[in-house]
């Protein structure tokens, strides 16, 4: 083991970092921090009706593996830029890194605003699924409460006020909870799968659970007024939506042995492992479907409640929601986790107020940043109370925003890529066809997802993501061009940082070598 560390200094040395953090992660520990927030077990059960409705069976099955793909070149593209820069920054601090110093602090810019709007959406669309499914695991439970987008949106305010507090004063256990958060999501996704299959009274045909196309988007359906591929297209979004998040085993690098490959091959493990483990899910519960209508119109709300209530009975799908909206609470802490500490890196660069940039010297935690993330995920949630289709419009946005962020550093990558040093995990010849693949698929993605979903399109189903957006467009190129590009340096900091060994994650570790003078003034 010491041979391993010795050798991760030496590639951080000539990288001209030190090593100064504990690499206590292996590998395993490395791909279970991507795969408990990547959590198939959220993310397909939150859009497992939109899934039905948007192509049905056969977009679900075959649309995963096609996104599957797809979000793997774009996950070897970013562990090609991981074992080149084996710290802890993310996206935001890749672009600054990539680009020529020239065009560093725009790129930074730019990345740092979808990463933050893609952050905060998908903090919305993980927690507001947990307190929906609370929601309909009570009015399983009582015969005469019914979910409504009032009483919703109070139990949201409750789960996202409680994972506020988590990140405030429990900022010391929250090594220990993702650790319980990753058997949680590994036992309880296996355990869900096997429970419907084994229970389910009868199984449907694998012609329906392979072949069956439906197209329930409006009256008449997309498919009828545009055509069946625009439906297909669409309605990938459970596939793309769920696959988020691997960037995670990045953030861990440096403290994890063997950090150069360890990195990379635990953001591959994630998507490979989660791709395997979500498609099974949702060919599970396809099989177990006992009454498609009754589960495209369940009384409860939930498609997954009504497959779980046919399957297993009352008592048994209460067993089953609790390991669902568990899984969703883990990951919607630790999604505010990473939201909170990307806008206290964004704050401490000037693109937020610099008085967000504070570390209660008590609780070690920037708890302005955390409860900054909480309003704003809450805030995002509001549309719920007036359209039906703002779940699916924040995942969209979540989806856009970190895809963007991911794709900018593999852009700059491809740009100037005789600049680029590779690390011990590259591509080869692959590198740069691998990179354009990764790149055209986000660049679709962004289009699709902010296409209309429901027709017609009214008020009630208007798909707001381009509104955010545009917003997000609109603010950060507006203030870039008129003030921001006279003063932002982009992660200077952070890269000062890093180059001296800190972690640059951990707030409390930043400010106490700001106090100390470790950081040189700018």
């Amino acid at each position: 083991m010491s041979s391993d560390i010795g050798t991760d200094e030496a590639e951080l040395a000539k990288l001209g970092y030190k090593q100064e953090l504990r690499r206590d992660l292996n590998l395993l520990q490395n791909f279970g921090v991507s795969f408990s927030i990547i959590s198939v077990i959220t993310g397909i059960p939150s859009l497992f009706l939109f899934g039905l409705t948007t192509g049905g069976p056969a977009v679900m099955v075959w649309g995963w593996w096609v996104v599957a793909f797809f979000t793997m070149a774009v996950g070897l593209s970013m562990a090609e830029i991981c074992s080149s820069c084996p710290t802890s920054g993310g996206p935001y601090f890749w672009a600054a890194k990539l680009a020529r110093p020239s065009h560093a602090p725009f790129a930074s810019w730019i990345t740092g605003w979808f990463n933050l709007l893609g952050q905060v959406a998908v903090t919305t669309g993980i927690s507001y699924a947990c307190a929906t499914f609370i929601a309909t695991t009570a009015s399983v439970q009582s015969e005469t409460y019914v979910p409504e987008p009032k009483s919703i949106i109070g139990i949201y305010a409750a789960v996202l006020i409680t994972q506020g507090l988590i990140n405030t004063f429990g900022v010391h256990i929250l090594r220990i909870l993702n650790n319980v958060s990753i058997v949680w999501h590994a036992v309880g996704t296996t355990a869900v799968i096997i429970a419907v299959l084994a229970a389910a009274p009868t199984h449907q045909s694998g012609t329906f659970v392979f072949r069956t196309f439906i197209d329930a988007t409006g009256s008449p359906g997309w498919s009828e007024r545009a055509s069946p591929a625009y439906v297909v297209c669409i309605g990938v979004l459970l596939a793309q939506y769920t696959l988020t998040g691997f960037d995670a085993s990045a953030h861990m690098t440096e403290e994890t042995h063997q950090a150069a490959t360890s990195g990379s091959w635990g953001i591959i493990m994630s998507i490979g492992v989660s791709a395997l483990l979500g498609w099974f899910l949702i060919v599970g519960l396809l099989f177990s479907i006992q009454d498609l209508d009754a589960t495209m119109a369940p009384a409860s709300g939930e498609p997954v409640m009504q497959i779980f209530l046919d399957t297993c009975g009352t008592k048994g799908a209460i067993v089953l929601m609790v390991i669902v909206f568990g899984a969703m609470f883990w990951c919607g802490t630790f999604s505010i986790t990473s939201n909170s500490r990307m806008m206290y890196a964004f704050s401490r660069d000037g693109a937020l107020p610099r008085w967000l940039h504070v570390v209660d010297p008590v609780r070690k935690s920037p708890i302005r940043t955390v409860w900054l993330a909480v309003f704003l995920s809450f805030c995002l949630g509001l549309p719920s109370l007036g359209s039906a289709v703002a779940f699916t419009a924040a995942t969209s946005i979540a989806t856009i925003g970190l895809y963007i962020s991911y794709g900018i550093p593999i852009a700059l990558r491809l740009i100037d890529h005789q600049r680029f040093v590779r690390g011990p995990f590259h591509l080869g010849a692959f590198s740069i066809p691998v990179g354009i693949a990764a790149v055209c698929w986000i660049i679709t993605i962004t289009i699709l997802f902010i296409l209309p979903q429901i027709n017609p399109v009214t008020s009630q189903t208007f798909n707001y993501s381009i509104v955010a957006v545009g917003i997000v467009v609109t603010y950060s190129m507006g203030m870039w061009l008129f003030f921001a590009r006279k003063w932002f340096k982009g992660p200077v900091r952070q890269i000062q940082a890093e180059q001296a060994g800190i972690d640059v994650m951990d707030p409390d570790a930043f400010s106490k070598a700001e106090k100390e003078g470790r950081l040189e003034s700018l």
